[in-house]
């Protein structure tokens, strides 16, 4: 199962992590495991492009199964504002597969 917590801190997103694997398909064929990583590889690339932010990113080797990214503490209230809103939007995908594939995905916010 991947597991997915959002911490926020007032009220904005700061970080989010995955870590696990969906298992509802076999590799390279878990379409889960697209979902989540399309969403949220996309979401870093997003911050990354339109808020010119280098996120804290920590991931796992060849093996995956784990990214964190956060929101480091130096970046401007405007900064911070688009970036938690991309994040936003992200959760909100990711809500909508956990809807339909809750045996594969779960969702815990902070």
């Amino acid at each position: 199962m991947i597991e997915v917590t959002i911490e926020r801190e007032n009220l904005h997103v700061k970080s989010f992590t995955l870590s696990g694997h969906a298992g509802s398909g076999p590799v390279g064929h878990d379409l889960v495991c697209a979902a989540v990583s399309g969403i949220s590889f996309g979401t870093v690339n997003a911050v990354f492009t339109l808020c010119e932010i280098e996120l804290e990113i920590d991931q796992a080797g060849d093996e995956g199964g784990y990214l964190k990214v956060t929101i480091p503490n130096d970046v401007t209230e405007e900064n911070l504002t688009k970036a938690s809103l991309l994040f936003e939007g992200m959760v909100v995908s990711l809500k909508t597969v956990e809807q339909d594939y809750g045996q594969y995905v779960s969702i815990s916010e902070y």
